[in-house]
């Protein structure tokens, strides 16, 4: 007879733990959207791409690029698409029409973006989406920026 009246409370108590956490709880993180993002995800201020910039790979190719970082340039219909800019480094890809080839590229750049050392891959070589040509190095250099080697500053 005990055990019933014990019983009961007992089953009533764990009915109800059962229920509440049925509920879902109330969320009381901070929401994501206060966060600062990670420098990971946090794209670069690609404004430091824009301008004329020569690409020497053996022979000097002049670049062309606008506030994205995607530009044209002469060489074999050439065309550069910027993906990422972290911290000093920048990802993309190229592709060139008229001898149908692209590839990808990364760059490192100076403290002052003035110039960079980066190196080239093919990933595609007319419907060889898996060549085994190997790409090469080159240097990056900001046409603009040259003028800051004189010692004196453009004028305003």
């Amino acid at each position: 007879m005990l055990l019933r009246y014990v019983g009961a409370p007992l089953l009533f108590t764990c009915a109800v733990l059962a229920a509440a956490c049925a509920k879902p709880a109330v969320d009381r993180a901070t929401p994501m959207d206060s966060l600062p993002p990670s420098m990971a995800s946090q794209p670069g201020d690609r404004h430091v791409l824009a301008g004329e910039w020569e690409y020497v790979d053996g022979a000097a190719v002049p670049l062309v690029l606008d506030e994205q970082g995607n530009g044209h340039y002469v060489w074999k219909d050439g065309r550069l698409e910027t993906h990422a800019l972290i911290g000093h480094t920048w990802h993309g890809m190229w592709f060139q029409k008229e001898n149908d080839r692209d590839g990808g590229f990364m760059v490192e750049f100076s403290p002052d973006f003035s110039e960079g050392e980066g190196r080239w891959w093919y990933s595609r070589i007319g419907t060889d989406h898996a060549p085994m040509q190997k790409g090469g190095t080159f240097h990056l250099s900001k046409k603009t920026a040259l003028l800051y080697h004189s010692g004196t500053p453009p004028a305003p």
